[in-house]
């Protein structure tokens, strides 16, 4: 597949930068839906995808790919992300089965849990990104005539920026249990903004609510440049993600929420692959070695 013009870093939609990303992931999405022996199911990814100029090209089944699942990027990469929707999605019908009704996606993306998951009737969907990642999403579902399961609230705003204003007066209730979402995020915001960011979903969540983000270990992210799933994404589709993503320091935002009382699991993707007997597993000279799960709770008073 041609390579794509490289992505400018910071732009407001899904046609360069991170919010390209998310079209990366729909693309995933797209393909694992149609798999025989898919792990998650979401219809609507595909048409994010062909709405989108900047990823016409792309391919959204395993069989227009000629490598198929030997393909670093649309087959290794592109299983991540349909194992890591599954593993979020019942991380999220979990916690609202415990009684949380408020769901915050921070960094929404092209996510339609609001639409696709069995939730129940009086839970709300926040869903926080930049303005112009959103307005391409809603212009793509209106299209499609998508009605959600259940209320669906748009919050556009930078996480860079001060967010929590925004999402309390988009209705948001602190008292109220909730579970947060961080998928795909941190890595890319400085290390000062994730600890302000774990600092907030902290003061914002109750007892009872619960929060999963993933993360990095590795010190050196460019120690992996030229890993097969960072040299395929360069050059299938132009994506440079370790240009996107923040290299300096990073906070240890696991003990911070240990140390406010919060419990908290550290799994690696290698596991839920293990269990559900589809995704990547280990190999040499991998980009995902140092991806970490992280499942948090904060108990109830």
């Amino acid at each position: 597949m041609a390579r794509t013009t490289p992505q400018q870093t910071d732009v407001d939609g899904v046609d360069g930068g991170v919010g390209l990303t998310a079209l990366l992931v729909a693309a995933a999405r797209a393909i694992e839906a149609r798999r025989h022996d898919s792990l998650a199911q979401d219809a609507y990814a595909e048409h994010f995808v062909r709405a989108a100029p900047a990823c016409a090209h792309w391919p959204v089944r395993i069989e227009q790919v000629p490598e198929g699942d030997d393909d670093p990027l649309w087959g290794r990469f592109a299983r991540y992300f349909g194992l890591r929707t599954k593993v979020l999605d019942d991380f999220l019908l979990r916690s609202v089965a415990a009684g949380a009704r408020q769901v915050v996606l921070l960094g929404a993306g092209l996510d339609t849990r609001a639409f696709r998951l069995d939730l129940p009737s009086d839970c709300i969907v926040h869903e926080l990104d930049r303005a112009g990642v959103l307005d391409f999403k809603q212009r793509v579902l209106s299209d499609l005539s998508a009605v959600p399961k259940v209320k669906r609230v748009p919050v556009p705003v930078d996480l860079r920026a001060d967010w929590v204003g925004a999402l309390k007066t988009a209705g948001f209730d602190p008292a109220a249990p909730s579970v947060w979402l961080a998928e795909g995020l941190l890595f890319y915001l400085p290390g000062p903004v994730e600890t302000y960011l774990i600092d907030t979903v902290d003061r914002l969540a109750t007892g009872g609510s619960a929060l999963a983000f993933e993360a990095k270990l590795e010190k050196d992210l460019l120690a992996y440049r030229d890993s097969p799933i960072y040299t395929s994404t360069r050059e299938q589709i132009g994506i440079d993600l370790l240009h996107l993503f923040d290299r300096g320091p990073r906070p240890d935002s696991v003990s911070d929420l240990t140390a406010r009382g919060w419990s908290a699991s550290v799994r690696t993707p290698f596991d839920f692959t293990r269990r559900h007997g589809r995704g990547p597993l280990p190999e040499s000279n991998d980009a995902l070695e140092g991806n970490r799960w992280v499942f948090a709770h904060k108990p109830r008073p």
